[in-house]
């Protein structure tokens, strides 16, 4: 992997997870397809129903992550509400929170929208004594029983790497995500202290675009008048900015496939369908492919898990992710997000290629 190899073994040099011995007929029922460190029952033993709020809806991830869901849910054995979406306003996520809290929930797995806002919606819940699994997004404060994502630093540095030894010299472009997510904040920083370290040549332009479409296309095109020699872009978020950038560089007589003179690389994150049509097609060159299926597959194990009382501890995983304590004093699994280029991009085992 670009830029991660040695983080990654390092990591996986760490002391795996391993079962607390508390009586040698619970040892099985403590195990599930992560080691956990002792399991006392919680009150319901893992049953009750399971809210699951959403971000938003507009974007094609966050679309098969929501298809996902019920069918993941059905898989782990627990029984969900209808999904809800917050429709990008981390106000109203906090209602949502609210709101199935009030329903009656045992648990819930949402995917914070802004990382300290989160923390009103914890607290509630906290209180009420319902255990929240955090997906994609890790909060600032506030008790999760554990955060699943990928490596988000990861997928600034791979992005870099990528640009870097295709791009010997010039102006890259980075569209940045909501800098009030750790997301955006990670990816951003990471991408652009991996520039600088390594590809001092590279000059970083960068466009906050919160994760909207409309402010990606605006202001890239501002950018692009006053920089037509741009060579490189990342999009942190291929769901909301492909089709954005993808139209502008065609209004401006810029979007060049691969081989041709004049094509800009670029490289995004999500992994959804349509960027790995445009990879095909030579409009981009890659992406980092942000797990949907095992978002919604992990997210569910992990919640049912936590209303069972059981516990985890930093290490390696059977599933190919590492569970590491963050500064916070919260626990991340930490799950596989390869890069795909022309060369892998019809592997049948990636998700994107597994969605209609």
């Amino acid at each position: 992997m670009h830029g991660t190899t040695t983080r990654k073994q390092n990591r996986s040099r760490m002391v795996g997870a391993v079962c607390a011995v508390a009586g040698a007929s619970l040892v099985l029922a403590a195990c599930g397809s992560t080691k956990d460190t002792g399991a006392s029952s919680a009150e319901g033993g893992g049953s009750g129903k399971v809210g699951v709020i959403l971000p938003l809806l507009t974007s094609p991830f966050w679309q098969s992550y929501n298809d996902y869901v019920p069918k993941m849910a059905d898989s782990e054995g627990v029984d969900t509400l209808k999904t809800v979406n917050s429709n990008s306003d981390p106000s109203q996520q906090i209602t949502d929170i609210n709101n199935q809290l009030t329903q009656g929930v045992k648990g819930l797995v949402v995917a914070p929208l802004d990382s300290a806002a989160i923390e009103a919606g914890l607290d509630q819940a906290e209180r009420k004594g319902v255990p929240v699994v955090a997906v994609d997004v890790a909060p600032d404060k506030g008790k999760v029983a554990m955060v699943v994502r990928a490596d988000n630093v990861a997928y600034g540095e791979k992005a870099c790497q990528y640009l870097g030894e295709q791009i010997p010299s010039g102006k890259v472009v980075q569209i940045m995500g909501d800098l009030a997510s750790v997301n955006g904040r990670d990816r951003s920083e990471a991408f652009r202290a991996c520039v600088k370290k390594n590809f001092p040549k590279l000059k970083v332009l960068e466009i906050p675009a919160k994760w909207e479409s409309d402010a990606a296309a605006s202001k890239l095109d501002t950018l692009l008048n006053a920089n037509p020699d741009i060579k490189g872009i990342y999009m942190q978020a291929g769901g909301v900015y492909l089709a954005p950038t993808l139209q502008t560089l065609k209004s401006k007589g810029m979007l060049k496939k691969a081989g041709q003179d004049g094509h800009i690389t670029i490289v995004s994150n999500d992994g959804i369908p349509q960027e790995y049509d445009a990879i095909r097609k030579g409009e981009i060159d890659a992406t980092v492919s942000q797990p949907a299926d095992l978002y919604a597959k992990y997210g569910m194990y992990y919640i049912k898990a936590a209303m069972e009382g059981k516990k985890f501890e930093p290490g390696p995983t059977d599933h190919d992710s590492t569970i590491v304590k963050l500064p916070s004093g919260i626990l991340e699994d930490q799950l596989p997000a390869p890069l795909v280029t022309k060369d892998n991009v019809d592997d049948p085992k990636l998700w994107g290629n597994t969605v209609k």
